[in-house]
Order: C-alpha cells, then structure tokens, then sequence
C-alpha cells in the first residue's frame, strides 16, 4: 500500500472509532460512570501518544526550538478556536450529560458543535499522516492511541446530542462527516509536508501535539472528572502505560 493510501486508510480507521463510539453513545444508554472513566482514560492514551510518538520524533528531527514553538502554536490555536466556539453553544460537546444546549437554547449550537467536534480530530488525524513522513510507514501506537481516545468521545458526545435533543441524522452525519474528514487530513497531513525541510515537519508534528495536549485539558477531562473524581488520575494512568506499552512494543 503506498504511503499517501496508507494516511487515508488509517485516518479513516481512527475516525470510525467515533462513529462507533456514537452509534453506542447514542443507542445504548451507558452508564455516565463508564462513559467518564473510558473518557479518563482515553485521556491518558492520548497524553502518551503526544509526548512519546509526537514530541520526541519533533525533537529527534529538528531538535528544541521547532518542536517549542509548534506546541506552543498548537496550544494557542486551538484554545482561541475553542473560546470561539464555546461562546456559541459547543464548550460541552464532549458532555454525555444534559449540559449540551439545544437549537430552542441556542440557535446555532448544532453547527457550533459539529465545527468543534471537527477541530478535536483535525490535529489528531494530521499526526497519523507526519507519522509515515517521519518513519517510511505510520505509526501503529499513534493510530491504536487516536483510536481508543476517539472512541469515548464519540460515546460521550453523542450521549450528550441525544439528551440535548439532536436528531440520529445530526448525530450519525455528523460523526460520519468527521470520520470522512480524519481521512482526509491525514492525507493532508502526509501530502502536504512531504518534501518540505526537517524544520517545519518537526514544527507541525509538534503543532499537532500542542493542539491535542489542550483539548485533552480543555473537554476530556472535565468530562471525566466530573463524574469520576477521585479517581480520574488513576483511571488515566492505566491510559497512560497502555499506550506507552503499544509504543514501546512497535517502536
């Protein structure tokens, strides 16, 4: 399988973890306590993936100040696009609770929060596709980690959309539409920085890990926490050493 068909496949594979997450989501009613500590724990799979798989091929590459200021980048970018969309109805797209407003609460919510939904997978699916410039093939922990991290999101999420009143074609388009795209960026994610210099590859790789790190802390673990408490760091510990097995075992 050639590398640019390689992005697509696996972009895809990590974005159906939310659309499976939110057929479960949405036509199960799981407990709140589960849907929260896989959200804890998918938290810490991703907390690994973005230091072990992300942040230190960015420094291997191009060393200190690209792998600095593209996290610092991520970060700043996604938080203004979040605050953006949080004042729109989308700051709880990630609550399986009743905490998601509806279109009779806010007029506009529903788009507000399919557009925040698309920015929590951009980054992710755009390191699946770094992932084989850096290595000839993608990275299996990567997409093991994105995949396991997506798949509470989209349980937790839709969870919420149902509460909120969403019908199943706003949430399964919505879902499906974001699992397209993950396989889109991923490509992107190969095709556009291939052949650029060793700089800006590191300095995105790291953008993406800096983007995701703040989404982690701005809509995972608050969901998390809010139900789990005590427990959340645990629960992403367990995460955590999941991931970093996977990595260590295919690196």
């Amino acid at each position: 399988m050639s590398p640019a068909y390689q992005a697509i496949f696996w972009g895809f594979v990590s974005g159906g973890a939310l659309v499976l997450g939110a057929a479960i989501g949405y036509l199960v009613r799981v407990p709140r306590q589960v849907v929260a500590a896989v959200m804890a724990f998918g938290s810490g799979v991703l907390i690994s993936a973005l230091a072990f798989e992300l942040m230190e091929k960015a420094f291997q590459q191009a060393g200190l100040v690209p792998s600095v200021l593209g996290f610092l980048a991520g970060a700043i970018l996604y938080a203004l696009a979040n605050r953006w969309l949080a004042t729109r109805g989308a700051r709880h797209r990630k609550r399986s609770g009743d905490q998601q407003p509806n279109e009779e609460g806010q007029s506009g919510s529903g788009t507000a929060i399919a557009i925040g939904a698309l920015l929590d997978g951009i980054p992710e699916s755009i390191a699946i596709g770094l992932s084989i410039l850096h290595g000839g093939v993608v990275s299996i922990a990567t997409v093991a980690a994105i995949f396991l991290s997506n798949l509470p999101e989209g349980l937790s999420s839709s969870a919420g959309m149902r509460k909120a009143g969403r019908s199943t074609t706003y949430v399964f388009g919505v879902w499906t539409a974001i699992a397209a795209a993950c396989g889109l960026s991923s490509l992107v994610g190969y095709a556009a920085f291939d052949g650029l210099s060793p700089f800006i590859l590191a300095a995105t790789t790291a953008l993406a890990g800096g983007a995701m790190l703040t989404m982690i802390v701005d809509t995972m673990i608050p969901e998390a926490f809010s139900v789990t408490h005590d427990w959340t760091g645990l629960i992403a510990v367990l995460g955590f050493l999941v991931s970093f097995t996977i990595s260590q075992a295919t690196g």
